[in-house]
């Protein structure tokens, strides 16, 4: 009787969020794959010279890999192993200015993402986001923004953005509404950072449509205050959890070696 046919992992697109030394000749990946979400793997002997993956494992660039398993019923958080690695279509090639933006944003999936946990629609949007990134003509602060607000709502952390949370009805155009993260929106003191009801329900509007476009333009016009109601978010979600890229951002900031015109966190 004939052995069966060991079972052949199906490519998917995939991008590398970390990567880390493993032995002299191997690295550790922390991917996010489009059909897996995301997945740490093995990539044995991708240090050495002549490896053909030393050029294809980068961050930001969209790459083709398939992915093994020990055994069949391996536990979810189990250590792939990586089979193969290529180019895959539509990378992107980020300007210098969008790459503290990008390596935030992959800090946000490492650390709101548990492993296995597969969103497609996510995986769109951050494949849009890069695309995004790596025009230089772009709004570099909204379009991070706009990714925030996905995330969020991805994960089932945004709220209604058109409704009040204590009135209960849609949120009045002309007045200032403010974000708690325990509860939604309220309508906001003189002390708060807000935005209009109309801002609010522009942002809802976008994320209901599902237009990237629409998204980053709904943002631009209250980035300063989005950004640190976003802030404010994201770290009560992350139980005040720092972000290494905003800390990292903030030391060059002080030593002068930054200036706030690229796309920071």
């Amino acid at each position: 009787m004939s052995e069966p046919r060991a079972h052949t992992p199906r490519a998917q697109p995939a991008y590398v969020l970390h990567a880390y030394d493993w032995s002299e000749s191997s690295l550790i990946l922390d991917l996010y794959t489009r059909e897996e979400g995301r997945v740490v793997a093995v990539a044995k002997g991708a240090k050495r010279p002549y490896s053909q993956l030393r050029a294809v494992l980068l961050p930001f660039q969209c790459v083709s890999v398939q992915l093994s398993r020990s055994k069949a019923d391996a536990a979810e958080d189990e250590v792939r192993t990586l089979r193969s690695a290529e180019w895959a279509a539509g990378s992107a090639v980020l300007p210098a200015s969008a790459l503290l933006g990008a390596y935030y944003l992959n800090e946000l999936l490492m650390k709101f993402l548990p492993r296995g946990a597969v969103q497609s629609e996510l995986f769109a949007h951050y494949h849009a986001v890069l695309r995004a990134l790596s025009d230089e003509a772009s709004d570099l602060q909204s379009t991070l923004r706009a990714f925030e607000l996905l995330l969020l709502e991805d994960l089932g952390l945004l709220p209604d953005l058109a409704h009040d949370a204590l009135g209960g009805g849609l949120v009045q155009p002309s007045a200032p509404y403010t974000w708690r993260p325990e509860l939604g929106l309220v309508q906001a003191g003189a002390e708060d950072e807000a935005l209009l009801g109309q801002q609010w329900i522009a942002l809802q509007a976008a994320l209901m449509a599902g237009s990237m476009g629409a998204l980053q333009q709904a943002c631009q016009g209250s980035r300063s205050a989005l950004r640190v109601l976003l802030r404010r978010a994201l770290a009560h979600h992350l139980g005040g959890a720092p972000l290494r890229t905003r800390e990292l951002m903030q030391s060059l900031r002080r030593l002068g070696a930054w200036t706030p015109t690229g796309a920071s966190p």
